[in-house]
């Protein structure tokens, strides 16, 4: 970010970047595959074995298919492996039962998110997760009221890694996208933000390592709450 760089706007990718990624979608997940196994008899190391999640470890390896995908991509990869399965009953039951995961913050976000307010950054969040789910996320961590703007996947405007909803938030806020921050634990959420001309920050709450994420990012952080640092300089 050279020195003449104003920062307008700020958006956040939810999952691994606001919230740890295998903290809070781990168990979630060895429960997922533990109710289609039971439901559909199907063997849960094959149905781990094809979204590349290590089941003893409770943990998803980093080229798993779920990382960064909505909830219909994720139905249709878990339906292939269940022979007979309706992609459309389990992406709804993804849809119900992650909306109440818990979540663990990757910060205190309340504080966090005040401190942006104050610097009087537009504060947006884009997620490949539903609409439904990303509210319901914010609003159990008591900080939706933070947000100008939020979309999920099925919002209307495209989902990650596209630029449409990157753009979306830049028109209902009115800042010049070169003048936006796209953060985010993925290369869905950096190639997003190239491509809407936004500048990009990796953050390694989520899967992705340092190397993976450098070449789409302007800078890569630990996690979010090194961002007020970062807009500092």
């Amino acid at each position: 970010m050279s020195s003449s760089t104003r920062i307008d706007g700020i958006i956040f990718d939810k999952d691994g970047t606001l919230f740890d990624f295998h903290t809070t979608w781990a168990d979630w997940t060895r429960t997922l595959l533990g109710h289609l196994s039971e439901r559909h008899g199907a063997d849960p190391e094959a149905l781990a074995r094809a979204i590349q999640f290590d089941l003893a470890e409770c943990r998803f390896l980093p080229t798993s298919p779920m990382i960064g995908a909505t909830s219909r991509e994720g139905a249709e990869t878990l339906a292939v492996a269940i022979p007979g399965s309706d992609a459309d009953e389990i992406e709804e039951y993804i849809k119900i039962t992650s909306a109440q995961a818990p979540l663990q913050p990757a910060v205190p976000l309340d504080p966090f998110l005040t401190d942006l307010s104050a610097r009087g950054l537009k504060i947006g969040l884009v997620t490949n997760d539903t609409d439904h789910g990303a509210r319901a996320h914010l609003t159990s961590a008591g900080v939706l009221d933070h947000f100008d703007f939020v979309a999920g996947y099925d919002t209307g405007h495209g989902f990650k890694p596209a630029a449409g909803p990157l753009l979306a938030f830049a028109r209902q806020t009115g800042l010049d996208p070169t003048r936006c921050v796209m953060v985010g634990d993925s290369t869905h959420d950096l190639k997003a933000g190239r491509a809407a001309k936004m500048l990009t920050l990796g953050v390694l709450t989520g899967i992705a390592e340092t190397a993976e994420l450098a070449p789409l990012a302007d800078d890569v952080l630990p996690d979010i709450g090194h961002i007020p640092a970062w807009l500092d300089r």
